[in-house]
């Protein structure tokens, strides 16, 4: 074993673990560091800030002028819980297109806010058969809105947003789309394709710190949606009319967060967009899934399928490993990955995103050939004979 990654851990910037999940995610120290100032919520520069962070927003989906970006208070499920329960009417009814643990919560949410659904689920390494969602339209017409996951970190699949918006448009549906953890990296033309509504939050691909989600909305669907939010605090149309008339939030916003926000979408952009952040993501995605797979691990996603936000990797059968003891042996060295959310599998996932670059995924390769070595495998199948 390499005694020296144990006693010296690979740290970021600012000495902490590298995070290879989801999000939260590592952020640069930059970001960090605008945190360290108080902001009056309804002073004049931080509505300034407010401002220059939601209009960007809706240009990195090609939303300048028909859309809006509506924020909303929390983690990014209280924006998809806003989304859904602001744009879906008591009358409404959704085909939910689901293929992992967050099309799940969403059909959760909307059971609770006791609006109807239609579920159209696959595994979750399968995306929606598209023959089979058109045949649900054609026999439903009661249907009113499509709602699909982007990216299903549950499994790191790549859902086809634009074939299901072709659909929507076809068959005249509302589109609403989660796409917390794709946006910023994997292109949205949503006037392209449709959506009504996209959803996410600050911290995943922009590289922001938690506690702000928000929805891209198409001004026009927006407007009609008065009237249909089962919740005050969740109602986007309210927080929306209330910025067009105030320039306010309608309740204490996270100011610390926004400035971060804020922040990193300049880091964003100095990377180049979309363009530049997604680039890197596939790359570092590029790196670990070669390395893995060098190293004997399994991918749960075929190639064609597997977006580079984060990988899902089958739990190795091999009797010597314990993922407790795989887990704890990299974050020893610096760092932390992601338990798995499969039914389908056992499982484990490593994230790409965040302020990580190839130096720190072929890091993260060492150290995870570092750990196999300190528990004695040199293969990760089982020998016959054990």
């Amino acid at each position: 074993m390499n005694q020296s990654a144990v006693l010296k851990p690979a740290a970021s910037e600012t000495g902490d673990p590298f995070l290879l999940t989801p999000g939260p995610l590592t952020t640069s120290r930059t970001v960090k560091a605008s945190m360290a100032h108080d902001w009056g919520s309804r002073d004049a520069s931080f509505v300034a800030i407010n401002k220059a962070v939601l209009a960007r927003l809706a240009e990195i989906v090609h939303g300048e002028g028909d859309y809006v970006t509506v924020p909303m208070q929390g983690s990014g499920t209280f924006a998809v819980e806003a989304m859904l329960t602001s744009f879906v009417p008591p009358t409404g009814k959704v085909l939910m297109l689901i293929n992992g643990a967050y099309g799940q919560r969403a059909k959760r949410i909307l059971d609770i806010a006791r609006r109807k659904t239609v579920a159209h689920e696959t595994a979750e390494d399968a995306p929606p058969e598209l023959k089979k969602v058109e045949a649900i339209l054609k026999r439903t017409p009661s249907i009113t809105h499509i709602f699909v996951v982007h990216c299903e970190t549950t499994s790191g699949i790549l859902n086809p947003i634009a074939e299901i918006g072709a659909l929507a448009a076809k068959y005249k549906k509302g589109y609403l789309i989660d796409s917390m953890s794709a946006f910023g990296a994997l292109p949205i033309d949503a006037p392209a394709i449709h959506a009504d509504a996209v959803a996410a939050s600050s911290n995943k691909c922009i590289e922001g710190v938690p506690g702000l989600g928000f929805v891209v909305c198409r001004r026009d669907a927006l407007a009609a949606t008065k009237g249909n939010a089962t919740t005050l605090v969740l109602d986007l149309y309210d927080q929306w009319a209330n910025f067009e008339k105030t320039g306010q939030y309608r309740f204490t916003p996270p100011t610390h967060v926004i400035v971060a926000f804020h922040q990193a979408l300049q880091e964003f952009d100095a990377e180049g967009g979309v363009g530049g952040r997604g680039g890197r993501y596939r790359n570092n995605c590029r790196v670990l899934v070669d390395g893995m797979k060098a190293l004997g691990f399994e991918l749960l996603l075929k190639a064609d399928l597997q977006a580079p936000i984060i990988v899902t990797f089958r739990m190795p059968a091999h009797p010597r490993f314990v993922f407790e003891r795989f887990y704890d042996g990299l974050k020893t060295r610096g760092y932390v990955i992601y338990p798995g959310k499969l039914t389908i599998a056992e499982s484990f996932r490593i994230g790409c995103i965040g302020r990580l670059y190839e130096k720190e995924m072929h890091g993260l390769i060492a150290a995870v050939r570092d750990v196999l070595d300190e528990m004695g495998l040199t293969s990760l199948t089982a020998a016959t004979t054990e």
